[in-house]
């Protein structure tokens, strides 16, 4: 898609989806909550290699490339938002552009700072990428993670609007999800959390997990890297942008209102 900028002044907030998602209508309601209150201009844009991008694209090179786009924008520093895989991209951001920041929110993001868990989630991936050249097994396989979606949303209580990203969700394109991963086993290995600035605020959410969980733990010294808060809401799960959508607005908002009012 092409890039769009949604309000018309305010603080700046660039939103990260997670995977190799679109963008548009991932985190439901958030870019609507911005614009109203405090009143912000948000960013929609997918990088190279995902969402409606026709352009290849690696993960190596997404920081980069977002730090040349808010650039090219002219609307830096801004508040980046990302989940899952794009909170892992906003984490590398944060080490290499932190000039291009004013803030930080990072929803259970990929442990980028975890080198055996992102060396074991690339192994999966590539496995999958490879099975999926077979036919039959595409299908079975994403008839096997539509099903699991669906039991999800069967235990939880979605609005309508949560409800219809997450059935999206899960109607993955597997072969370019495993893609979106290639590489992460090296950045991964590279990444020192002692790279991490202090001086941006920032805010790390975490779903529900037991604190001996790795990711769990992988997510606490990010956020004591960053000098972060760490938040968890009882029974959020991976997606928590669904299943806790007020919190993470008001989570987005509070965040933007602190480096507002540090700038002012």
């Amino acid at each position: 898609m092409p890039t769009r900028v949604v309000g018309d002044s305010g603080p700046p907030v660039m939103l990260l989806p997670g995977g190799a998602e679109e963008v548009d209508g991932f985190f439901p309601g958030l870019v609507e909550g911005l614009v109203a209150d405090p009143g912000c201009r948000v960013i929609l844009h997918d990088r190279p290699g995902t969402g409606t991008s026709t352009v290849d694209g690696s993960l190596a090179d997404a920081p980069s490339y977002l730090a040349s786009l808010i650039g090219e924008l002219g609307l830096g520093p801004v508040v980046v938002v990302g989940q899952s895989l794009g909170g892992g991209v906003a984490t590398l951001l944060a080490r290499d552009h932190p000039d291009v920041l004013a803030g930080v929110v990072l929803l259970d993001p990929t442990p980028v700072n975890d080198a055996s868990g992102c060396a074991r989630l690339e192994r999966s991936m590539r496995l999958t990428e490879r099975l999926c050249r077979v036919t039959v097994l595409r299908r079975l396989l994403s008839a096997s993670l539509g099903r699991s979606f669906a039991r999800q949303r069967a235990k939880l209580t979605l609005r309508p609007d949560c409800e219809a990203a997450h059935r999206k969700i899960g109607d993955l394109d597997l072969p370019r999800l495993a893609r979106s991963v290639h590489g992460i086993t090296e950045l991964s290995a590279g990444m020192r959390e002692s790279d991490l600035p202090r001086h941006i605020p920032a805010v790390v959410v975490t779903a529900d997990r037991k604190p001996s969980n790795s990711i769990r733990r992988s997510h606490t010294r990010v956020a004591q890297a960053l000098g972060a808060e760490l938040v968890s809401w009882p029974g959020a799960m991976h997606n928590l942008q669904l299943d806790h959508p007020d919190e993470t607005l008001e989570t987005v908002r509070d965040l933007v209102r602190r480096v507002a009012a540090a700038t002012s």
